[in-house]
């Protein structure tokens, strides 16, 4: 695809700690243009930013720069963000774009410049840049900055009902919303599934290195624990956001594993986002996840994205 090339007549810099509505509704409109244009998947997390800059309940006294945007006057023609997910150890998350018609002017390289200053006087440990894996500009600007690829991830969307010989597979398990008193037990888990580190009693790890789950609900994603008999087995994150239900951070404990409660909590995720009348339901998943990935494509899933994750020195 062949894009005329603008001019740059006013051009200057916002950067912000936090978005409000004004910046969300300029960067979501840019951000249309890019998929529109390109054919291509962003994932800027900008309703989980504006849920937590809007129900933030304490005041935060170091200002971390977490939004980067390059304007031509009033119009917003590069962003780049960052995001954190899982606590203090975990890496913060770098994405952004550039307006299509205003590519080869150093947008991007000027506001990643930024971004590595800010992440150095944070003294941030690992950085991970996204990326389409379709992104043609995208791949060869992470390829020119030395990126080291990590992993890639699906998208997955809802595209079959499960058959009703699945949907029998419940196990009779049941969810139960998690409070800020479950914060500790949904860290080990994410730990045990994701990667990290639980070996401090739970005592000693600070609070603000954990996600609170009342806190996580403020910014629009909810917490289930998974249970059998009244006992955890697992957890799934659940989030509505404009009539799209998304799931994540689902997974089983290794001692109950192979017993089916896997594809239970699935279904059940399922059940809960169609009771909210979703009209569609995605989930993601690490491409070398293979037993996750033949699950989810038995209960009607099919891949729709690939994001790839790089590592950033």
């Amino acid at each position: 695809m062949i894009f005329i090339i603008k001019s740059i007549h006013e051009p200057w810099i916002k950067l912000k700690e936090s978005l409000n509505s004004k910046d969300y509704d300029l960067i979501n409109a840019l951000q249309e243009q890019c998929i529109h244009k390109e054919q291509i998947t962003l994932k800027l997390e900008l309703d989980y930013k504006l849920g937590d800059a809007l129900n933030r309940t304490n005041k935060i006294t170091v200002h971390d720069i977490n939004e980067f945007m390059y304007f031509n006057g009033k119009q917003l023609i590069g962003y780049i963000g960052i995001c954190g997910f899982g606590g203090a150890e975990a890496p913060l998350e770098i994405t952004g774009m550039a307006h299509p018609e205003y590519r080869r002017l150093g947008i991007f390289s000027k506001l990643y410049e930024l971004v590595m200053a800010e992440c150095k006087r944070r003294e941030s440990g690992s950085l991970l840049a996204l990326c389409d894996n379709k992104s043609v500009s995208g791949q060869k600007f992470l390829e020119r900055i030395g990126a080291v690829y990590k992993y890639s991830e699906f998208e997955m969307h809802l595209h079959d009902e499960p058959c009703e010989s699945i949907k029998e597979r419940l196990c009779d398990i049941s969810f139960r919303k998690a409070t800020n008193t479950d914060a500790y037990e949904v860290a080990r888990q994410n730990a045990i599934y994701f990667g990290g580190s639980m070996e401090q009693e739970d005592k000693d790890i600070p609070k603000e290195e954990i996600l609170l789950p009342e806190d996580e609900e403020r910014r629009g994603m909810t917490i289930y624990l998974a249970e059998k008999d009244k006992k955890i087995i697992g957890k799934v994150h659940l989030q509505v956001l404009k009539e799209i239900g998304g799931i994540y951070g689902l997974g089983v404990l290794p001692d109950k594993r192979g017993k089916g409660f896997g594809r239970a909590i699935l279904l059940k995720a399922i059940e809960k986002l169609k009771d909210v009348k979703v009209k569609e339901i995605m989930l993601q998943v690490a491409a070398e996840n293979a037993t996750a990935l033949g699950l989810y494509k038995s209960c009607g899933f099919q891949e729709t994205s690939v994001m790839d994750y790089f590592e950033l020195k």
